[in-house]
């Protein structure tokens, strides 16, 4: 069926169109899955930098940066480390300032971190400068400050930063910039400044084992309802010594308007999938019935020696599957072979003020791979069962008359 002659002058060229719409489809689905993963993974990994997996926090109705303390000390951290999936555990302090500068005033909230904060995440955006050392003994006045904030407020590594905290009574401090990060995630490298948390309990008139809460990173973003409601069995339930209680919250319940929006991106890929797939499936079917009707005194002979409809229809069953694979053979080159340029050199950058990412992202496992290759053979053959019927109304007599 797919030698060359005479009969099959019309259906070749039509084929050759079918196997290309596959090949150029399945690439598509292949490119379009790897870029929002891509997208949906670094846009995640920036959000969790900021305020990590799961928080715990007082629980009371303030949900503002200038939060009710929780004690540092208990009896609970130990537990937690027994969770498979939780990698880091930090605790944090948040209050709302003011940067007064002599042109201008911006308003901020600084992040106080401690010696066990993990530094990895604003070592990787990191402009200038460095991130500052913390002691259990002496106070830094060191504060990493994103380049947005500098840039609003024209300031630089080296400089001071004065801040004022509206209390009672009012307070200012005075810090040292040792270093500039930027993650193009305006919302918050426009207002959080990383500093030693020990000025946070001194303007609160904390003692050092009060703290805003607790951070907790975690191995895979999938577990993370699992893991918390891990950890709500833990923390969440227990009374403290003052009588209150703890909240348990994802980054999720933290900016769901965020991860609603990066929710928007599957129901966009799910389009483009389905539309690849219907464009793929149409034109594999148009294919088979070109064959079909270039064939037909064939088949006509076919069946007036005997041969039955349904073995008919797996001779060209057969032949639609190969050609499928053909174009998914090739599908899978193009596609993969494009995300793997772009991975590893990165041809296609973004505007970052834009898109919050440098270059275009490329996230795709092999899991993802199997399921595209499979649903989309699966698909396109179910497709080919429909034009394949046609077998069965075509009547020997006439199909041998057929030229």
């Amino acid at each position: 069926m797919t030698g060359k002659g005479s009969g099959n002058r019309l259906s070749r060229p039509i084929v050759t169109i079918a196997v290309v719409g596959i090949a150029l489809g399945l690439a598509v689905m292949i490119i379009s899955v790897a870029i929002v993963q891509g997208f949906k993974s670094e846009i995640r990994n920036k959000v969790f930098g900021f305020g990590s997996h799961i928080q715990i926090v007082n629980y009371d109705s303030n949900y503002s940066y200038e939060t009710n303390p929780i004690n540092k000390e208990q009896s609970f951290l130990s537990e937690f480390k027994k969770i498979e999936g939780v990698t880091h555990i930090q605790v944090y302090a948040t209050k709302p300032g003011i940067i007064k500068t002599k042109e201008n005033v911006q308003g901020v909230i600084i992040k106080g971190i401690s010696t066990d904060f993990d530094w990895t995440f604003f070592d990787k955006y990191m402009l200038a400068g460095s991130h500052f050392t913390l002691s259990d003994t002496i106070k830094s006045n060191n504060v990493v400050i994103s380049e947005k904030l500098a840039s609003l407020l024209n300031l630089k590594v080296g400089d001071n930063l004065p801040m004022y905290f509206i209390q009672e009574p009012p307070r200012m401090r005075k810090f040292k910039i040792s270093g500039i990060y930027q993650t193009y995630m305006e919302e918050f490298d426009k207002i959080f400044i990383l500093a030693d948390i020990r000025h946070i309990q001194k303007l609160n008139d904390w003692d050092e084992n009060k703290i805003s809460g607790f951070e907790i990173t975690i191995n895979d973003f999938d577990n993370l309802n699992t893991i918390a409601n891990q950890v709500f069995d833990i923390a969440g339930t227990k009374i403290q010594p003052d009588g209150g209680k703890l909240r348990i919250q994802t980054i999720i319940e933290k900016y769901p308007y965020i991860f609603d929006w990066i929710g928007l991106f599957n129901t966009n890929l799910w389009v483009i999938l389905v539309l690849m797939v219907l464009v793929a499936g149409f034109n594999m079917v148009s294919g088979l019935l070109i064959m079909i009707l270039e064939r037909t005194h064939m088949i006509g002979i076919l069946k007036a020696i005997g041969a039955k409809d349904i073995s008919i229809r797996k001779i060209f069953l057969y032949n639609g599957a190969f050609l499928i694979s053909r174009g998914m053979i090739w599908g899978n080159i193009i596609g993969i072979g494009l995300c793997v340029i772009q991975y590893y050199f990165k041809i296609f950058s973004l505007d970052q003020e834009s898109y919050y990412i440098e270059y275009v992202p490329i996230s795709l496992n092999v899991s993802q791979l199997i399921f595209l290759n499979i649903g989309s053979m699966l698909v396109t053959f179910i497709m080919l069962i429909i034009p394949s019927m046609v077998i069965s109304h075509i009547r020997p007599i006439n199909a041998i008359k057929f030229n």
